[in-house]
């Protein structure tokens, strides 16, 4: 049996060589983590189907259809770009306030800047609804860090699995909401064709909706979520946030609390828990490795998935597909849905069978066949219309695009193995997501500028292509910087 060791550079994964037997998921409090994975996807998935026609609406590109995407672009990486700002002090934030407080800040941000975007008539007010959704909204992180704060090595990839469930549900119902709902008194005129409000804010039905869902995770997660982490229980909130944001340290011994989880795996409660580390603390190349690699494969699929919707909203001529908002959101819906079930069917036994490190070069390798197929869709398009061949690329696509899903899963166990200590893996997770989602920012704006560069006049149609080709190949040489075998990094400590 390994000792248990209190020095606060002690691993996080502390395991036998050989375990004969995997923890039970604790459902108790894990059902409510499935839960609090919806919102995210529900809320942009709802937005994306009908974002190129609402920037055709305002007025804001003046009736160039080319700058569609650069708008679009902006608009998503201007939540990226709140979210960088804020997201590490919020994940140092949890380790001493808890992760319960922080999520439940991020589901109210999301529903005030959904209600805030279906109000707006103006780009501006479009981009100051995402900026407040991405600076007081670091649920995801939060989520992850509490996943694992409440499993270990033996479940966390049976955990991972179940994960595609609510994942599922908010891409396929958030696209359906956004593409069906969007303009409801054109679309259903009989039943708000009367409605002056309806006319006056196309898009409020869809964005309420999202809201009100999200306001119900909420009510759920303030009387069922338990808290996962030992806080501190010494310093002011004020204080630790105001230290935060000033880049002044505070660390405090964690003080043992009868009213949260606590890991099998952190010792007893009566022994003396590991402290946060400092910032330069946490900066091993095992962090920077992982940061690295998440990074890249974020760069990648935040551009792909800014540009996807855009071109199949684009004119066939320009060089998209012509397909309307409703068409856009069943689409992506199906696509999540396919995601979902694979992952949930299948992940476990790849990873037991394969290892984290293969699937996660596969997943980002897949990026370069998904990039080549938008030009053969395109073009197909053009010689014969919408049939079958066209079709047959987007399905195509869309199913490669599921191993480049089940990268995410994998991350979030090389976060784990590769933070110090227990007690600094939200830091951890804030270091790692504050430079993804710089990437966030990057990889949405120049991908969407990209595109409408290509698809003006005189310049190369292809540049969007070889944009993302390259993308692709830098993500796949920094997934060479992990290891094969977790155990590596998890017992060579």
């Amino acid at each position: 049996m390994i000792a248990q060791q209190n020095d606060e550079e002690t691993h996080l994964l502390q395991r036998p060589e050989q375990p004969t037997a995997k923890t039970p998921l604790p459902w108790d409090q894990f059902w409510i983590l499935l839960l609090l994975e919806m919102p995210d996807f529900l809320s942009s998935g709802t937005l994306a189907p009908f974002i190129p026609q609402l920037i055709r609406d305002i007025g804001v590109t003046h009736g160039d259809e080319s700058q569609v995407g650069h708008y679009a672009g902006i608009l998503q990486s201007s939540y990226y770009a709140a979210h960088t700002l804020t997201i590490f002090h919020w994940s140092q934030l949890s380790d001493h306030i808890g992760r319960r407080p922080v999520i439940l800040t991020a589901l109210s941000a999301i529903v005030i800047s959904m209600f805030s975007f279906g109000l707006s008539k103006s780009f501006v007010g479009l981009v100051v609804s995402r900026i407040v959704c991405g600076a007081f909204d670091p649920s995801d992180s939060m989520v992850k860090s509490m996943l694992m704060d409440i499993t270990d090595a033996t479940n966390m990839p049976k955990a991972y699995s179940y994960i595609p469930i609510p994942v599922m549900i908010g891409t396929s119902i958030g696209p359906l909401i956004g593409g069906s709902l969007s303009r409801p008194a054109d679309r259903f005129p009989d039943i708000f064709g009367r409605s002056e409000l309806m006319k006056t804010y196309p898009y409020l039905l869809p964005c309420s909706i999202s809201a009100v869902s999200v306001s119900i995770i909420w009510l759920v997660t303030y009387i069922r979520l338990k808290e996962s982490v030992s806080t501190t229980g010494e310093t002011p909130l004020w204080e630790l946030i105001k230290k935060g944001f000033l880049g002044q340290s505070y660390l405090r011994p964690r003080q043992p609390s009868s009213n949260v989880i606590v890991d099998p795996g952190e010792g007893s409660p009566g022994e003396v828990q590991p402290k946060p580390l400092p910032l330069r603390a946490l900066l091993t190349s095992r962090v920077l490795s992982v940061t690295a690699s998440y990074t890249t494969m974020g760069l990648f699929q935040t551009g792909y998935n800014s540009v996807l919707p855009v071109f199949y909203a684009t004119p066939i001529e320009l060089g998209g597909l012509s397909l309307d908002p409703s068409r856009i959101g069943a689409l992506l819906a199906a696509s999540g849905v396919i995601h979902g079930i694979f992952q949930l069917l299948f992940y476990a036994h790849l990873h037991d069978r394969f290892g984290a490190k293969a699937i996660f070069i596969t997943g980002v390798s897949s990026g370069i066949p998904i990039v080549i197929l938008f030009p053969v869709a395109n073009a197909l398009a053009r010689a014969y219309g919408i049939g079958m061949a066209v079709w047959l690329c987007v399905v195509v696509q869309l199913t490669l695009k599921t191993s480049l899903v089940l990268c995410f899963p994998c991350m979030a166990l090389f976060i784990r193995a590769a933070a110090p200590n227990r007690a600094s893996l939200g830091t951890t997770n804030g270091i790692v997501m504050v430079v993804v989602a710089v990437a966030r920012i990057i990889g949405p704006a120049s991908a969407a500028s990209v595109f409408s560069y290509s698809l003006q006049e005189g310049h190369d149609a292809w540049s969007i292509y070889y944009f993302f080709i390259a993308i692709a190949f830098l993500a796949v040489s920094t997934a060479l910087l992990l290891p094969r075998d977790l155990s590596v990094w998890e017992d060579s400590q």
